[in-house]
Parts: structure tokens; sequence; C-alpha cells
């Protein structure tokens, strides 16, 4: 790059945040951080790093100024215990909104040349996903709206207020929905943790021979995504022309009960499941990559089972470390 790019990673002590702050690095940016929190695996890599809340406008201002890129991954975030429960729900919209609005207002105010939004899989409509075996999640499906959780619908009027700001004010906005990215480095106790995360928990602190819980039948479907691919998939996507949101993630569709035996494999232990009640989310949900591939060229570079492997390693070492496992 002739000049090094000054960006700017909104929620860079988050897990995506971390990995792709790492990224930007090794391609020669400048990089700010901004988050509530530090990084608590200290995978912070930025030049300059800011706690500071989002919900705040002039903390906004603070973190923007100078800036060349904003990546926009700052939001109140969980796993399904987290946003499909309902309690959170207002939390959830008021908070992640409040961060939109004020980062695009500032955005216009010191001349952001263009921002990366992460929006998610879960601003697809319901009825398209109640076949677990075939799910409708191509990008144009998106309407009419009908959401299975407020977190969804908050994304997704995100999504246009982007998407408003780049008709009305000339701001190059590229938008992503990521479908279940998970890997080392991310949340993976307390009741914010993702699927993968938290199977990989209960696998790694089972006892040979014993079960682990699984939320509702198990024939429930998803589709997950490496996080290094993810990264990857960001990077394409913002340094091009393309400004309609695309789908970031796998198209390899799998059960959940299927899910958690390639954990299960990984661990070398004989565990069964025992399914209890939970809050579930849709029926099935994959990633359809036709356009991103066709725009973009990228598609998911490796198989599932490699990212497992090293996030199932990456868990079970955190866990000796922090002294979660039984005795």
């Amino acid at each position: 790059m002739q000049d090094i790019k000054k960006v700017l990673v909104c929620g860079s002590g988050g897990f995506i945040g971390g990995h792709l702050t790492k990224r930007l690095k090794e391609e020669g940016y400048w990089v700010r951080g901004i988050d509530i929190k530090a990084n608590e695996y200290n995978n912070d890599h930025s030049d300059e790093f800011i706690i500071g809340d989002l919900r705040d406008i002039e903390q906004c201002n603070v973190a923007l100024k100078d800036m060349d890129w904003v990546f926009q991954l700052a939001a109140d975030m969980g796993g399904a215990g987290y946003l499909f429960s309902g309690e959170n729900d207002a939390e959830v919209m008021h908070n992640s909104s409040l961060i939109n609005l004020n980062i695009l207002n500032a955005s216009i105010k010191h001349k952001i040349d263009r921002v990366f939004y992460s929006s998610s899989a879960c601003v697809y409509p319901e009825f398209n996903q109640e076949d677990p075996e075939n799910p409708n999640c191509k990008e144009n499906s998106v309407y009419p709206a009908q959401p299975d959780s407020e977190y969804g619908w908050e994304k997704l009027f995100s999504e246009r207020l982007f998407l408003s700001f780049e008709r009305n004010f000339n701001l190059k906005v590229r938008i992503a929905r990521f479908h279940n990215i998970f890997g080392p480095m991310g949340t993976w106790q307390g009741g914010k943790e993702k699927a993968p995360a938290a199977i990989c928990r209960k696998v790694a602190k089972a006892v040979d021979g014993s079960s682990i819980d699984i939320w509702g039948d198990g024939l429930q479907t998803r589709s997950f995504l490496y996080v290094d691919e993810c990264i990857e998939g960001i990077m394409r996507l913002t340094k091009s022309d393309y400004s309609s949101p695309v789908n970031i993630g796998s198209d390899e569709l799998i059960s959940i009960n299927d899910f958690a035996k390639l954990i299960i494999n990984q661990s070398g232990k004989n565990l069964s499941l025992n399914h209890i009640e939970g809050p579930l989310g849709v029926r099935g949900r994959v990633s359809d990559n036709e356009l991103i591939f066709e725009k973009l060229g990228w598609k998911p570079s490796k198989p599932l089972k490699d990212g497992i492997s090293h996030t199932f390693r990456w868990i079970n070492k955190q866990m000796r470390i922090t002294n979660v496992h039984q005795h």
C-alpha cells in the first residue's frame, strides 16, 4: 500500500474483532481498536486501543477521528441462551441500534471513506428455515421479513440504516451476514457463548462414559464457519466495490447431533447425548454462498472438522488453565 490506511475496529475486544485486528496489522494497516472491555485472551494487536462505550456519541467521535475505514463489529451479543430467551430483547435492540446510529453520524462528520458492518444470518425469515434439510438463506430471500428474534430485526433495521447513509451521504458501505463463526479466542462459558464453544466445553468437561446435554432434539441444522475463513471474507468484501449484503458462512449443513459427535470424536471419549429443553432458534440455517462466490470469488477453503479440532484443543487448554475441569 502506498499510504498506510488508518482503520478503526469497533468491538476489537471481542472474538471476531480480535482476529480481524491481527489480520489488518499483518497487512500493514494502522489499527485503532475500541471496545467496552479489553480482549480477555490478549488477542489485541492494535496500535492504539481505547476502552470506550460506543453508545456515547462523544466516544464515537474520539474513536473515528482521523480514520480512513471503520469495521463495525460492536454489538450487544451472545448465543441462543442470551438472544432467544426474550429477557434481553430491549437491551439488545437499544444498545446495538444506538451504537450503529452513533457510528454512522460520526462517519459522516469525520469523512470516513468506507464502513464494514457485521450483520447476521438471523435476519432471514423464519418461514424459510422450517425444513432442517432445506433452509433458504439466499441474500434476496430476506423480504418479506420475519426474523425469529429481536436480534435479527435489529440487524435488518441496521442494514437498512447503513444502506440509507450510503445513498444519502455517499458513504461506502460493505455488509456481511455472518453464519455461526467459531474458533479460538472466543467466549466459551458464562452464558453468552455460542453452540460450538458450549458443546466443546461440555465435551471437555464430561467424564468418559457419561452424557452431555443438547438443547432440543438435536435435529435442527446449522452451518459453522471457522474464524480465519470469516476474516478472509471480510477483507475481500471490504476492499471490493460490492455494496449489497452478502453471506459469509459455510454451506456445509450439519445437524446439532452430528456436530456434537464431531466434537466428541475430537475428545476421544465415549459420550452420549441427553436432549433437554432449551432455546432453539430456527429448525435449519445454512449459508448460501452463490452470490459471494460470484462477486468476490470467496468460499470456505477447509472442512468443518479442521476448525473444530483447533477450537476443541484451545477450549480444553483454557479449561485446564482456569481449572474448570471436574476432578
